[in-house]
């Protein structure tokens, strides 16, 4: 009976200890919650920009093509066995330049033979000329020496431009291309011997919906961009367009003439092409860091202040917002709708913030924005 006293007792003092404990535990725990509900976590660095009203171009886009103003595979007119070849793969040559020698050994062996005719010719038809002015020969013989020495001529002319067809030489001034014969090949009529493209300018050929028909004409600047210009743009005019518009995409083609002296662009590129308008749109422009791309919505940190009652100057604060964009230019996008002009956002690290969070702003570490930037090795 005692025993079962001890162990009651025992019992109810270790409740009461635990009770103890507990209480003192659930004061401690209360207390760090007040503590915490009345601390506040330091305020994040940020950069900022202005919301910002700007005049940009207006850019009519395509994606076009390249094409040589003047380009050719250079082929053989007549078959032959080649003899020589007077160029070297890739290099440039000039107007006339001699490229490939065809045999024509049976061709000068026949024109001395048409030339000895020719002089013999010559003879008759002087010695004919001489004797009607005495009427020692009838009219019709010298009719006959005088076609035939026009027919020898006429012989050796043929010969001639069959050795100038032989003797192939470069129609313009261009580059050339991989060579595709070797030396002591026959060659068939129309076989190709090499590439020839005129590479400075070049052109643009690109299509426009018909809508922008009256939009565009010759003289209006393009600047053309792509992978292999490292992010430089190159510019030219429209030279042409197209009097029809395509049938199966109601498209309008139109060509432009862009400058290419280092020949960084080649013929079959795809290109992008932007015509640049003559009007100007107004727009509020925000750097692109700027926004927060979200499915449900993208937004931006506009910067506050407030005052509270233990603060000498007012504290800055951000709060967001949601923007429509509009389109990209550089480092900058267009916004439609959500902020004013003047208004400061959050322009870098928008990503690590949330709504009503305190801020420092240090604009030292901001980064410069550009309309048009161009990579530092370009």
């Amino acid at each position: 009976m005692h025993m079962a006293k001890r162990i009651i007792i025992t019992i109810a003092g270790v409740l009461i200890i635990i009770g103890i404990l507990g209480g003192i535990k659930g004061l401690q725990i209360n207390r760090m919650i007040a503590i915490g509900s009345q601390s506040a976590p330091p305020p994040e660095t940020v950069t900022t920009a202005v919301v910002r009203s700007e005049s940009w171009e207006t850019l009519i886009a395509s994606v076009g093509s390249l094409e040589a103003v003047q380009g050719v595979m250079v082929t053989a007119e007549l078959p032959g066995k080649v003899v020589r070849i007077a160029f070297e793969p890739g290099t440039k040559v000039k107007t006339g330049d001699l490229l490939l020698q065809q045999d024509t050994s049976s061709e000068e062996a026949q024109l001395r033979a048409a030339e000895a005719a020719v002089a013999l010719a010559k003879l008759e038809l002087e010695r004919s000329r001489k004797l009607l002015a005495t009427k020692a020969v009838a009219k019709a013989k010298y009719d006959t020496d005088d076609a035939q020495y026009k027919q020898t001529v006429a012989q050796i002319d043929g010969i001639r431009a069959t050795i100038r067809k032989k003797t192939i030489r470069a129609p313009f001034a261009g580059s050339l291309g991989i060579r595709l014969v070797n030396l002591g090949q026959i060659l068939n009529e129309g076989e190709p011997i090499v590439s020839l493209q005129a590479l400075d300018p070049i052109f643009v050929n690109f299509s426009l919906p018909q809508q922008q028909f009256a939009q565009v004409k010759p003289g209006l600047k393009v600047r053309v961009t792509t992978d292999a210009l490292a992010g430089q743009a190159i510019e030219g005019e429209i030279t042409a367009i197209s009097p029809a518009v395509d049938v199966a995409t109601r498209n309008i083609r139109v060509q432009a003439t862009v400058a290419n002296s280092q020949e960084r662009l080649r013929p079959g590129m795809f290109v992008n092409v932007a015509v640049v308008l003559p009007s100007q749109e107004e727009v509020l422009a925000i750097p692109s860091t700027a926004v927060l791309y979200a499915p449900y919505g993208d937004t931006v940190f506009v910067v506050g202040e407030k005052v509270s009652e233990k603060d000498v100057q007012p504290a800055k604060f951000i709060r967001q917002k949601i923007v429509q964009l509009g389109e990209k230019r550089g480092d900058f996008v267009a916004i439609v709708s959500g902020l004013d002009k003047g208004e400061t956002v959050v322009s870098t690290g928008v990503f690590k913030l949330r709504n009503d969070q305190a801020i420092v702003v240090d604009n030292t570490l901001a980064p410069e924005f550009k309309l048009a930037p161009q990579p530092e090795d370009s």
